[in-house]
């Protein structure tokens, strides 16, 4: 998918580059500040997301929001009402997708749920970070699975040294707020994410990325066994992010 997005960008910028060159050799006049112009940087981003990307909810509620003001700019809707109805539309579109997230989503999600049911809310902890920082670490620590939410701040889950006596879930939140999660690079990593003007970056593949000095004192002291063992990382972003290390 990474590969394809590359290729659309690679011709959104070429058909740019053409037209540019055109008008500026006086071949042809192609007037590409047409009124609603400027929501092309809404649309064209979010129509190569629903292509490229595997969570879609975001990029649909952008295409959503960018076609509906070209249509205002272009009067085939009346602006006012457009910007009337923004914000409601917003706020049902991020209730539908929190409401139906795992309906429609892979084995991970019904493994995360089935794995939520068997456990009782009070046995699961929770970390918050709310205008400030949180900075959790399972080194050498049992690791059950737990809730980290971050809202206008930032939280680390560091569970590299933990020891999972099975499979795990990790809940986390982030709106207006970011959050990193290192995993055990013995285990597996299962991600599922809903994704409103934000997003989930997974960067476990970057495997040649240099380690820090903690880094590598926390691989040394490791000495617990995660083989076949999954972390399953149960991801919700509205304008902020998640981290996958």
């Amino acid at each position: 998918m990474k590969k394809l997005g590359n290729w659309l960008w690679g011709i959104v910028l070429i058909a740019l580059g053409v037209i540019w060159g055109v008008n500026a050799l006086g071949v042809a006049h192609i007037d590409i500040f047409f009124p609603g112009w400027w929501t092309l940087f809404i649309i064209v981003p979010c129509a190569i997301g629903l292509v490229t990307d595997e969570h879609k909810w975001g990029n649909f509620i952008g295409l959503l929001i960018g076609v509906c003001f070209l249509l205002g700019c272009l009067d085939i809707l009346e602006f006012d009402m457009v910007w009337k109805l923004f914000f409601p539309v917003v706020l049902v579109l991020i209730g539908l997708s929190l409401i139906f997230k795992n309906t429609f989503k892979n084995q991970a999600a019904k493994k995360i749920k089935e794995l939520s049911r068997d456990k009782e809310d009070d046995e699961t902890e929770e970390y918050w970070a709310t205008f400030g920082e949180q900075d959790v670490d399972f080194n050498g620590k049992e690791f059950r699975g737990c809730k980290i939410d971050a809202v206008f701040g930032g939280a680390d889950l560091d569970l590299r040294g933990a020891e999972l006596k099975g499979d795990v879930v990790v809940k986390a939140s982030s709106i207006f707020g970011g959050i990193v999660i290192y995993t055990p690079d013995d285990a597996n990593v299962e991600v599922v994410s809903t994704s409103i003007f934000g997003g989930v970056s997974d960067n476990r593949k970057n495997v040649n990325r240099k380690k820090s000095p903690k880094e590598e004192d926390k691989k040394a002291t490791k000495k617990v066994d995660n083989v076949g063992k999954t972390v399953y990382v149960d991801a919700t972003c509205v304008f902020g992010g998640v981290e996958v290390r």
